[in-house]
């Protein structure tokens, strides 16, 4: 039984593959000074609710932005699973050409939204992941991984206006009915989810440019459901294209 994490800023994405399907996805609150006894109790009682358990993984595979819950989870397999689990990073192999400045910059849920989607995807694609930041990757036809755009994360933006203005709210992000709003809250929808929308059409339009003029567009990402479906640039969305990019390098590596 394989599991697959994703460890975000804000977010930890879990993912159990066997018999060749997902048995279970889960989505959790990264808390970056829990121990490795605390999160073995987490996993443990999400399992049970699907029929799985702990101790029946015996593959791993993890990618981290967090580098202090990287040794967490190395304790983590190695106590409760008698297992060294893979951590994407350099000398891992993925099939991908990081085709940048410093390979080892690059985060490791980026090259595995990539290894999914040059999967998924026959020429250039472009992921789009919408999480603590906005990153647009774009992959060429020859599985090139070619660069990355980073924008704040649309949730960032709306605490940040919140916290920064003092007269304005915290907002759901759901789109408003107009672009000019009639009150403080319509209107701070209409800026966040209208700008937004702009900025991702926008951006897809110039990498797709860059890329050749065609490619397949792929969404995913925690805040991927309030931006995505409202692009038209955009193909596909699959909000666990991580956990698939995971699973596909566990297997080159195994």
């Amino acid at each position: 039984m394989l599991l697959c994490i994703d460890i975000g800023n804000t977010n930890l994405v879990f993912g159990v593959w066997h018999g060749g399907t997902w048995q279970a996805r889960y989505r959790v609150r990264t808390v970056q000074d829990k121990m490795e006894d605390e999160y073995a109790m987490l996993l443990n009682n999400l399992l049970k609710d699907s029929g799985l358990s702990l101790s029946k993984v015996d593959r791993a595979v993890i990618s981290s932005v967090v580098p202090e819950l990287r040794p967490v989870f190395r304790k983590l397999f190695k106590k409760y699973c008698d297992i060294s689990p893979l951590v994407l990073g350099p000398g891992v192999k993925t099939g991908l050409t990081i085709n940048i400045d410093n390979p080892s910059e690059l985060g490791a849920d980026l090259v595995a939204d990539a290894v999914a989607a040059r999967e998924r995807c026959t020429g250039a694609c472009i992921v789009v992941d919408f999480g603590t930041a906005t990153t647009f990757s774009g992959i060429s036809e020859k599985g090139e991984y070619m660069g990355v755009a980073i924008a704040p994360g649309i949730e960032v933006a709306a605490k940040a206006l919140s916290l920064r203005a003092a007269q304005l709210p915290r907002i759901s992000l759901v789109p408003p009915p107009s672009a000019l709003g009639k009150n403080t809250i319509s209107s701070m929808q209409a800026g966040l989810i209208f700008g937004y929308i702009g900025l991702v059409e926008n951006l897809i339009a110039t990498i797709k440019e860059e890329l050749g003029g065609r490619a397949t567009v792929i969404a995913t990402g925690g805040s991927s459901s309030v931006i995505a479906p409202h692009a038209s640039s955009i193909d596909i969305i699959d909000p666990h294209l991580t956990l698939e990019g995971l699973r596909i390098i566990n297997d080159k590596n195994t």
